[in-house]
């Protein structure tokens, strides 16, 4: 990766100038920490019960507390670009990121109902946020940005009022209505930008854009989520994700991934999407009872998702403080490191006689992973753009 010269380096501090800055860093940072904390915890070094702890912990953070993260920087960054209006900076970001940071603290520690109020209070000022330069550009084709947030913090609040035991639902069903909205968000973001991506630095590579294949592949793909979450079993569910599969699998083919291949800052996006067909194949495997549901979850949550996030958040880290857009030697660590990590998780679902070593692996690679990223780009982001532009 081209670097800047250390006397050349942008003087001063500007970790609030953009939304990206500090929601990225605070995302890496969380979850470099929050996966040993939960491993640390299965092998029974977890803390004193407060609020959530265990399996509610670790499944609504890596959703409503790391994803959620990742999403807010992503989107107070993009919206600016979409609409031409401006988005949080200075204070009120700090104030949002300061937010968040409560939720992370007051799920553990408690009481209940203030952890609550704060941590579901943050989807929905972040979609007030959006639905004022979204809406307010009268920017039609991403309105679906605040339903998605709106939504995501309904999912919080059924989770919250679950644990306490005012909603007869199981704490774990929202999260996963979360989670798959969340995968979702990510197909339909692929299929904008991967194709996109890849065209625009590799224009010989043949790239070929199916919008009926991009339709189909989504209604099947929420087909097969809802059979998931209403628990389907059998043919039924598993034909579904079968054909999910294939559908994927075909419309990443035209995409031309191989072509990826000596270049990291596009492979890492090609790679992760792979993973979408992996974890409906094991979906409709564990339908069928020949695997655990595990398997599929985390094939699409550290294999498709996390190695997306891996992907955007340096590629947009990179382009918004006016870097050259090419993965250097610590961006591809963090790449291979994140992959490794989703095959050792999956492995562990399936080899259940090495379950613990394994989840200990992928826990060590995944937080490596982010580790990596952090203490790389903490300077990056802390100080202003390289070019002189705002941002």
């Amino acid at each position: 990766m081209t670097s800047t010269p250390p006397h050349s380096l942008p003087q001063g501090f500007a970790p609030f100038s953009l939304g990206f800055r500090p929601f990225y860093l605070l995302a890496a940072l969380f979850a470099a920490l929050a996966v040993p904390a939960w491993v640390a915890s299965l092998l029974g070094h977890g803390w004193p019960p407060r609020y959530l702890e265990g399996l509610n912990w670790h499944q609504h953070e890596m959703v409503f507390g790391f994803a959620l993260a990742v999403i807010a920087g992503f989107l107070l960054t993009a919206g600016r670009v979409w609409t031409g209006l401006p988005t949080l900076q200075g204070l009120p970001l700090a104030l949002l990121a300061a937010l968040w940071l409560a939720g992370r603290v007051l799920v553990i520690t408690g009481p209940a109902l203030p952890a609550a109020l704060v941590d579901c209070a943050f989807a929905f000022v972040l979609a007030a946020v959006m639905a004022r330069v979204i809406v307010g550009a009268r920017n039609a084709r991403n309105y679906f940005v605040v339903a998605l947030l709106v939504a995501l913090g309904l999912a919080n609040v059924c989770f919250h009022l679950a644990v306490v035991g005012a909603l007869d639902i199981a704490p774990g069903v929202p999260v996963q209505a979360a989670f798959y909205l969340i995968v979702t968000l990510m197909i339909v973001m692929a299929g904008r930008v991967v194709p996109s991506f890849t065209a625009n630095a590799l224009p010989k590579a043949g790239v070929k854009l199916r919008p009926g294949l991009d339709r189909a592949a989504l209604a099947v793909t929420l087909a097969a989520f809802a059979g998931a979450l209403l628990e389907w079993s059998g043919w039924p569910e598993a034909l579904l994700a079968f054909v999910a599969a294939a559908l994927h699998a075909t419309r990443q083919a035209g995409w031309a991934p191989l072509a990826t291949r000596r270049r990291p800052i596009l492979w890492i996006l090609h790679l992760s999407h792979a993973w979408i067909p992996v974890g409906f194949v094991l979906l409709g495997l564990s339908a069928l009872g020949l695997v655990i549901q595990g398997a599929a979850l985390h094939a699409f949550a550290i294999g498709a998702l996390s190695g997306t996030i891996m992907g955007m958040i340096t590629r947009t880290a990179l382009g918004h403080t006016g870097r050259p857009l090419v993965a250097g030697h610590a961006e591809t660590a963090a790449y291979v490191l994140v992959h490794c990590a989703a095959a050792a998780r999956v492995a562990a679902a399936l080899v259940l006689t090495a379950y613990m070593p394994l989840v200990e692996l992928s826990g060590a690679l995944w937080s490596a992973a982010f580790l990596v990223y952090a203490l790389s780009y903490a300077p990056r982001l802390a100080r202003p753009r390289v070019d002189g532009r705002p941002g």
